[in-house]
């Protein structure tokens, strides 16, 4: 009897192994491709085909050790090292298993709310039963376990009792799916009905195109970014977000880690060729050498750049993209027509003409503009002088047609001028520097500097002046080299300066996770993202450089050390023993107004009240002056005409109010 227990118990194991064997070898494969069960509405997708190695890679890099110190990072960490050491103390198992294709997408499941979908290819082994069966015992007692049918697909619930959050598990044919959010396993397995990202033409092209000799890939599907930025504010450009919805299908990026301390991602970007945006109109204008940096502060925080083969061929491709639309290409045109007919000039031939391959819009903070920000657009010429005679010829039309007052100061050898021409800038980049509606210009060497604010062209004379410059920052010539010399769009950020920019930007969630995490954003102190045209799609490169917090707040220290020494080389030189007192009490910090066009200026104290007031008239001081104690009495008063002190000045104590000094001007 018990002989044939025996024979049948080993006649059973050999059935079964042969099974196997032809499960393993023989039995036709009814695969899937984990991509057709990513639902549609994926914001980004990394995939992985080697999961354990690039853990051990990014576990021992330099940046990871840093993020390790932020619990959030600490305790992915420590998560993925138990893992770890389980798959590496079961080498059986892990020879067994293998590697897998591993995809992680992003989706916004609700307003302001976006989670996670993992697929995990089993290959052969989902057609072991037990394997599938054995993932609820993995479990322990903090667990409950619970099943539900779902389009003829069971999924299995895992409730933890102590962190009160459910991880949903389903098996479709080779893949393993699983979400901390229902929905997002429900809509996987909707989608595996009906593919449409896998399916998508234009997905397919980035894949193909997409590089794999990095870590993971990692793939954007712009169609669905406005959603995914409300998560974290509400305050996002929605004209730009959907310009760039409107004119990018996918971008695919090959992810690398190079020394340690640099993460490069290299790939492609597809182009919606139907869109009238400006994105596109660049896109097949080709590219140009970026020089702006030679201009821009040392401190800019952000530097976007838009370059082509030329100006001329950017606004051909733009106006072929209007005609598209005839309503607004015939507005379009009505605009240019009353700007020409009204100042009797020629678009093309005054302001086409000069402009060259690259114009950039940039932003830094400075002490001239009193906590406002400095935003730019410059714009490279191709002749300098042509463009100084075609905006003076421009300007001279203006006084001449108009009622309009001809605004302009002189500030260290350069001359700022107040371009009062309504549309200008929508006429020539459309609305990518809509805010320097009416703005003032000054010109630096080869280049027309344009602002809304006075100041800022200030500042960035200064700037020039000294060479405290972005092209004369090793970091920034360094992190430059890791990019294309000519590019079609090109943006730099430079996080320690951008810091505060962000935090206003987002919302108070968002606002107090940074202010958290303030070294684990800065420690990534430069960011870059170029797109270079290549045919119907843009070659794409996003990378990013590490450093310890310290350092980087180091730098900015030094930098910001410099600035004031080099500040202090602009101001003229005095002897301090021929100083006079009257001419210490009556010497007048620089004031600089922000609007050319106010008849006034005035300053206050931080408790509000007034601490002095000036006249002016076309952006010079003009008229009287008075300067207050914070007490509200009167410390200094006199006249200025043309910018200069004139007449007598008198200064009073501050208590008695009593005249101390008086001296003629």
């Amino acid at each position: 009897m018990r002989k044939k227990i025996l024979w049948t118990l080993l006649l059973a194991f050999l059935g079964f192994l042969a099974y196997q064997t032809y499960v393993f070898t023989l039995a036709e494969e009814d695969n899937i491709k984990p991509i057709y069960l990513v639902p549609n509405d994926a914001v980004f997708i990394l995939d992985t085909e080697r999961p354990i190695d690039t853990w051990e890679e990014i576990n021992a890099s330099e940046i990871w050790q840093h993020l390790k110190k932020n619990a959030y990072f600490k305790d992915i960490s420590k998560s993925a090292n138990t893992l770890d050491n389980i798959v590496k103390e079961q080498k059986s198992i892990l020879n067994f298993i293998g590697e897998r294709d591993v995809l992680i997408s992003a989706h916004v499941y609700k307003p302001k709310n976006y989670d996670f979908l993992y697929i995990v290819d089993l290959e052969k082994l989902s057609k072991l039963d037990f394997f599938k069966s054995s993932i609820s015992q993995l479990t322990g007692d903090g667990f409950k376990i619970t099943k539900r049918i779902f389009q003829n697909h069971e999924i299995t619930e895992l409730y933890d009792k102590n962190k009160r959050e459910t991880l949903h598990i389903a098996f479709i044919k080779n893949q393993l799916i699983a979400s901390y959010t229902h929905i997002l396993v429900e809509n996987s397995i909707n989608q595996y009905q009906k593919p449409v990202i896998g399916r998508d033409v234009n997905f397919v092209e980035i894949t193909k195109e997409t590089p794999e000799d990095g870590f993971f890939k990692v793939f954007f599907q712009y169609k669905y970014l406005h959603k995914y930025l409300s998560c974290f504010t509400n305050k996002a450009n929605k004209e730009v977000v959907e310009n760039i919805q409107n004119s990018l299908y996918y971008s695919g990026f090959d992810v690398s880690l190079i020394e340690g301390t640099i993460i490069q991602a290299e790939g492609f970007t597809n182009v919606q060729e139907n869109s009238e945006s400006y994105l596109t109109a660049i896109q097949k204008s080709g590219k140009g050498k970026r020089t702006i940096a030679n201009v821009a502060p040392k401190n800019t925080a952000l530097y976007v750049s838009f370059a082509f083969d030329s100006f001329n061929t950017f606004q051909e491709n733009f106006e072929e993209l209007k005609k598209e639309k005839p309503l607004e290409f015939e507005a379009y045109n009505q605009q240019i027509k009353e700007i020409e007919n009204t100042l009797d000039i020629n678009i093309k031939e005054n302001v086409y003409s000069w402009i060259g391959d690259e114009i950039a819009l940039i932003h830094f903070n400075s002490s001239l503009s009193r906590n406002k920000k400095d935003v730019a657009a410059i714009f490279k010429t191709t002749d300098i002088d042509d463009a100084s005679e075609n905006l003076n010829f421009i300007l001279s039309k203006i006084k001449e047609k108009t009622p309009l007052q001809f605004k302009q100061i002189t500030y260290k050898k350069h001359t700022i001028n107040f371009l009062d021409l309504k549309g200008f800038f929508k006429i020539v980049a459309g609305n990518m520097f809509k805010k320097m509606e009416k703005p003032y210009f000054t010109i630096i060497n080869d280049y027309v500097v344009f602002s809304a604010n006075p100041n800022t062209l200030k500042e960035i004379i200064n700037n020039n002046i000294t060479n405290y410059t972005l092209a004369s920052s090793k970091e920034f010539k360094e992190f430059n080299y890791l990019f294309d010399n000519k590019s079609t769009i090109f943006t730099y950020i430079n996080t320690p300066y951008i810091y505060n920019d962000l935090v206003s930007f987002v919302d108070k969630k968002t606002q107090l996770q940074i202010k958290e995490n303030k070294d684990y954003f800065i420690c990534f102190n430069q960011l870059g993202i170029q797109l270079t045209s290549e045919g119907n799609i843009f070659k794409s490169n996003i990378t990013t450089t590490f450093n310890e917090p310290g350092y980087v707040k180091e730098q900015v220290s030094i930098n910001q050390k410099l600035k004031k020494e080099l500040t202090l080389k602009l101001s003229p030189k005095k002897d301090s023993l021929s100083v006079k007192p009257a001419d210490a009490i009556f010497n007048i910090k620089e004031i600089n107004p922000s609007d050319l066009s106010a008849n006034e200026y005035k300053e206050y104290y931080s408790g509000g009240k007034l601490k002095f007031e000036v006249q002016l008239d076309d952006g010079l001081l003009d008229g009287r002056y008075k300067m207050y104690y914070p007490n509200g009495n009167i410390k200094i008063k006199g006249s200025y005409k043309n910018g200069k002190k004139s007449g007598t000045w008198r200064a009073y104590d501050e208590k008695e109010n009593n005249l101390i000094i008086k001296k003629r001007f």
